[in-house]
């Protein structure tokens, strides 16, 4: 009986605390070594004209969850208060995913569910001026949503507020030189815009609303219909267990073949990330027991020349520096 039970609790360590499967040498690259990438001017290279869609774009999702442990946690922990954020400029990110919660006094706080990330939307902003201020030949792409829905799990708006996109339009009056303009216009989508038109801006991509879906009219008309994976977006989040990881790579492998061969004129935004009750976002980022995780899954398949034209938006838990240098090379 003592040697059953042994065996079942080391049966019960393993899986509560798995670990990368892999070389480290491979893991290291594609796998929470974000600071051993600096790329805070990368753009500068990249023709004016050179269509938004025709680029290959490193970015973070749920880039400010860095609290709330294992579960929560998607980004490696730079600071509060916008200093993870950027981190991720600095390295080379300029595609970001920013949840938030309505609050008092009609602001915004960013959250991953019901964890605080102990940051604000000011923060955020505050962050990318600065750093658009610094380094102009360079443009982020954001996708902001409501992150609220009042079920368990996840957090409940400060009630007697304006709307979402009533609070997002004040916050957007406030700094009218940081937006591209046409990418926050509620009541028309933008065109796909060329990187000389966007240098030194944020540009809106969507706007998405608590349970899925765009709110009004804001971002780029591409993305009108954006609601979880579609023809143009690869989102499947949900990995039920440690085996489904698998899964999880190959979808992220098809969509890269996808973005590669597919209409030169449209946005592809890839998803790396997944997670579930029973599965963390880092053990799918790195990998867990048997199973090789996203990233360093990702770093090999580019490595070895599947992907010969450009990888589209790739949006990343835990990215590693040679991961993000990767992406950014086929530009």
């Amino acid at each position: 009986m003592k040697r059953v039970f042994a065996i079942l609790t080391l049966i019960t360590t393993l899986l509560a605390a798995p670990r990368p499967a892999l070389a480290a040498v491979a893991t290291d690259a594609s796998y929470r070594t974000l600071s051993t990438a600096h790329l805070p001017d990368w753009m500068r290279a990249v023709p004016d004209t050179t269509s938004l869609a025709a680029m290959s774009i490193p970015g973070t999702h749920d880039t400010m969850a860095i609290h709330g442990g294992g579960p929560t946690q998607t980004q490696e922990d730079f600071g509060d208060s916008g200093a993870t954020l950027a981190a991720q400029l600095a390295a080379g990110i300029r595609v970001i995913d920013i949840r938030a919660r309505v609050n008092g006094g009609n602001t915004f706080t960013i959250h991953h569910g019901a964890v605080y990330q102990n940051a604000n939307f000011d923060d955020v902003l505050d962050k990318l001026a600065a750093f658009l201020s610094a380094h102009p030949s360079e443009t982020m792409v954001m996708r902001l949503k409501q992150e609220c829905t009042g079920e368990v799990g996840s957090c409940t708006d400060v009630p007697g507020q304006m709307s979402f996109p009533d609070i997002f339009d004040l916050y957007a009056a406030k700094r009218p030189a940081l937006f591209w303009q046409p990418s926050i216009q509620r009541g028309s989508n933008a065109p796909t815009p060329v990187l000389g038109a966007i240098r030194g801006k944020v540009v809106l991509a969507v706007l998405h609303g608590a349970f899925g879906g765009p709110i009004e009219h804001y971002g780029l008309v591409q993305f009108a219909d954006w609601n979880g994976t579609s023809t143009y977006v690869q989102d499947n989040y949900n990995v039920p267990n440690i085996g489904a990881i698998a899964t999880k790579r190959d979808q992220v492998r098809r969509f890269l073949d996808t973005t590669d061969a597919g209409d030169p004129g449209k946005m592809y935004v890839n998803f790396a990330s997944g997670a579930s009750t029973f599965v963390q976002p880092q053990w799918v980022a790195g990998g867990a027991l048997w199973q090789q995780g996203v990233n360093p899954f990702l770093l090999d398949y580019l490595n070895q020349g599947h992907v010969t034209h450009r990888t589209g938006m790739v949006l990343m838990d835990f990215p590693g520096g040679g991961l993000i240098e990767k992406i950014i090379s086929f530009d």
